[in-house]
């Protein structure tokens, strides 16, 4: 069978990004709508919610993806106006640090929740209603780098992260017989406005050092990933994570030394 280019476009798909607003989500976003893709972006913030959308004329709904009223009322609204949803990117999350001595169990629940529960959630609803209606689908979760590797001071972060990777595989079992495929991406340094937020003073250049490809990866990357991933290019793919990383998890540590650029294992000096 030829390869038809066609099957990357996503014509007549309706698909919801939550934490769209901004960073990653807002990229996602974008891509999926170039590609095609009804988009509604469900953000917590009502002004970047607004802000994204009016940017790539997609339907914009302020919703706490972490309350269960609220998702149910999001697809039903989406559903409403723009048809089934057939794509999900499980994009929101939040991070602060959470020191294994010093982490609280109101800490513990809130990073839980803004990184794992909603992931239950969205996936759980959107894939009842597609199973209900007999029609195939895509979810897509964005994990991290952190959910397989130690993060010190993050542990609850990471911990949540690395159990959005264990969902996808499982989720991709159970719905598999639904025709719904399941998968995660997996970034590390990506330039964002929260990223650029932290180092006023420009990303420093030891970062270029600790990625194989020698910089940060941009927004437009995971989307291309993520357009992929829904399209029916991806169509035998289903419970895997993808590291949209430059190679940094590959590498293990590895780096090559900025004087001498010989491979190097530890930090960069």
């Amino acid at each position: 069978m030829t390869i038809d280019p066609s099957q990357i476009l996503l014509t007549g798909r309706t698909a919801v990004v939550t934490g769209g607003g901004v960073g990653i989500g807002r990229g996602i976003a974008a891509g999926l709508a170039a590609f095609g893709a009804r988009v509604a972006i469900w953000e917590r913030d009502p002004g970047t919610c607004a802000a994204a959308a009016e940017s790539i004329g997609a339907l914009g709904l302020a919703t706490d993806v972490r309350d269960a009223a609220q998702v149910d009322a999001a697809l039903e609204r989406t559903a409403a106006e723009l048809g089934p949803v057939r794509i999900l990117v499980n994009n929101a999350g939040g991070v602060f640090p959470s020191p294994l001595l010093d982490t609280s169990e109101n800490g513990w629940d809130a990073l839980y929740k803004a990184n794992l529960r909603h992931v239950l959630l969205c996936t759980q609803r959107v894939s009842r209603q597609l199973a209900a209606a007999g029609l195939s689908g895509s979810v897509i979760n964005v994990t991290s780098i952190e959910g397989v590797r130690a993060a010190p001071g993050y542990a609850a972060y990471a911990a949540a992260k690395a159990g959005v990777i264990n969902y996808t595989q499982t989720a991709s079992f159970e719905l598999a017989p639904h025709g719904i495929r399941v998968n995660a991406l997996a970034p590390d340094i990506t330039v964002t406005e929260g990223l650029l937020a932290m180092s006023r003073g420009g990303l420093p250049d030891k970062l270029n050092h600790t990625v194989p490809l020698g910089r940060p990866g941009h927004v437009d990357e995971m989307a291309s990933a993520a357009v992929f991933l829904a399209s029916d290019m991806s169509s035998y793919i289903t419970g895997q994570t993808i590291h949209v990383d430059g190679g940094t998890h590959a590498a293990g540590g590895w780096y090559r030394h900025p004087e001498s650029g010989a491979a190097t294992l530890g930090p960069p000096t």
